[in-house]
């Protein structure tokens, strides 16, 4: 039996469905062009960007960032402090965490402006100046509290807010408020120690 080529199917090809897409995204102004997709914004100019003043880590830093800028970007990207992380960029898994005025923020979600003239703390700011870790820092080695590595500079600024506001008297108040920092190795039995640890020793 002869087959017959199959005839072709009804409807839009995929060129053409995109292309009236666009002119009917056009028609209701919300295509790439409408105001609603550029309400960020262009790109301020070089030098018309704002300066701001940061005490990061006891050192005044002033660095030129836009109105949009966030502070993990002024970090990471002006002040080429690259132990803070970027995980989700959406405030959800912890990666990011600073303290801003010695309370734990998500930096991803503050806008860098928004920290002008405040004090910043970020991973690379908690040993002495002679390379001694902060206790927090040497908690996590001894109690092999992580693995890849990846969270735990936020982990651990987290942990030392945790333990400053008083939500560290025992394992279950150290997991809630340490639950919106991610570890995806699943680390957090010893992250929980680390913390205890340092309860433990403040307390004698």
């Amino acid at each position: 039996m002869t087959k017959h080529p199959s005839p072709p199917r009804a409807g839009l090809s995929r060129r053409s469905f995109l292309g009236s897409s666009g002119a009917i995204g056009a028609a209701l102004g919300v295509g790439p062009g409408s105001a609603e997709a550029q309400q960020s914004g262009p790109d301020v100019a070089p030098d018309e960007r704002p300066q701001i003043t940061l005490n990061v880590n006891g050192q005044r830093r002033t660095v030129t960032v836009e109105p949009r800028t966030t502070l993990v970007e002024a970090l990471r990207d002006r002040l080429g402090l690259t132990g803070t992380k970027i995980g989700c960029n959406q405030g959800q898994c912890g990666a990011c965490t600073v303290l801003l005025n010695g309370r734990r923020v998500n930096s991803c979600l503050t806008l860098a402006m928004a920290a002008d003239g405040a004090e910043v703390v970020t991973v690379e700011g908690l040993a002495d100046p002679a390379g001694n870790l902060h206790p927090m820092q040497q908690a996590f080695a001894e109690n092999d509290a992580f693995q890849c590595g990846y969270c735990t500079p936020g982990q651990i600024l987290s942990a030392i807010a945790c333990i400053d506001e008083g939500h560290a008297t025992d394992a279950a108040e150290i997991r809630e408020y340490m639950s919106g920092n991610l570890c995806r190795c699943g680390a957090y039995p010893n992250i929980v120690a680390a913390v205890e640890t340092v309860r433990d020793s403040r307390k004698g």
